[in-house]
């Protein structure tokens, strides 16, 4: 078991073990010299295959190459991270002796990735929207999206929460991905959409509808769409040294995780200090929080502007 990378199958679902499996076969610890390290960084920004081409289809007759190979930079680097971690892991432990991996850090040019989040009126635009009867599945959708909105919690905090982790005036909740402790308080909004559900049943006594990440993500695109959530957003990527802009409709861009954010930048918007947020969302470090923060400062230094129209 020490001899190989067996062990690749205890990474988590971010780093896909055919990424190196494919790269090198039989490939072992000791294989991953810095050199090595290197050809792994080129064969997934030149040679790796998607799973599923970058331009949907429909688009135009046929792809072009970089839409069918190659990772982004972003993917790359977090995909070494994963590795890392597991080399770390590995060596801790003595089961890999070569620390070449500790000297390699590829210069992967990218840009500070954009925080999407929604504003005060794009939430109420949701909240809003009326729904037909043929849109009538997006109304559990929306539900869940406003619980983590004004909530803070993940998507997948949400699917597991429980009837019994409601405690009166606040939840209590043991996060899935971090399993950090956390108790947050009830507002309006989330106490209405428990209030809302708290009569149906739902397997495991879950408090909520469950759906998957996976159409949870689709659907609420959808909702955004209706929604006319349609602020173009330029998007800039980096493929080696290729630089790709593409302006989007913020709607093709949010996710379960954009209500999380959404509620972190209109908190600290409404002037909750962070270190409050903080015990809200587990985020142990203000490293974390200062994106949101840069985003809030800048909202308010254009608001100030506003000012000048009263003289």
């Amino acid at each position: 078991m020490k001899g190989g990378l067996d062990f690749l199958d205890l990474l988590s679902a971010g780093f896909r073990r055919v990424d190196l499996t494919t790269f090198k076969k039989n490939i072992k610890f000791s294989d991953l010299t810095e050199a090595t390290l290197t050809e792994f960084v080129a064969y997934m920004r030149d040679s790796k295959k998607l799973r599923t081409p970058r331009k949907k289809k429909g688009e135009r007759e046929d792809y072009d190459q970089e839409d069918l190979v190659g990772l982004k930079n972003s993917t790359i680097e977090k995909k070494l991270g994963y590795l890392r971690w597991f080399l770390n892991w590995a060596t801790d432990r003595g089961y890999n002796t070569n620390l070449d991996y500790k000297k390699f850090h590829p210069t992967l040019k990218m840009t500070q990735r954009k925080v999407i989040y929604l504003t005060k009126e794009e939430i109420a635009r949701v909240r809003d929207l009326e729904l037909s009867e043929a849109q009538a599945y997006l109304d559990p959708i929306r539900d869940i999206f406003l619980f983590c909105c004004f909530s803070g919690l993940r998507h997948s905090d949400v699917n597991n929460l429980r009837r019994s982790d409601i405690k009166g005036d606040h939840i209590e909740v043991t996060t899935v991905k971090t399993a950090d402790s956390i108790s947050i308080e009830l507002n309006k909004v989330t106490r209405d959409i428990l209030e809302k559900y708290k009569d149906t049943p739902f397997k495991d006594n879950k408090a909520l509808p469950n759906y998957t990440n996976q159409a949870m993500n689709r659907d609420i695109k959808e909702l955004c769409k209706l929604a006319g959530i349609n602020e173009e957003i330029r998007v800039t990527t980096y493929k080696g040294n290729v630089r790709t802009d593409k302006i989007q409709p913020k709607w093709e861009l949010v996710g379960t995780h954009t209500g999380r954010r959404t509620f972190i930048v209109n908190a600290l918007s409404l002037g909750i200090t962070p270190n409050i947020v903080m015990k809200w969302t587990g985020h142990s470090d203000y490293k974390a929080m200062k994106p949101y923060i840069d985003i809030v400062d800048s909202i308010k230094a254009s608001s100030m502007a506003k000012f000048d129209g009263l003289i």
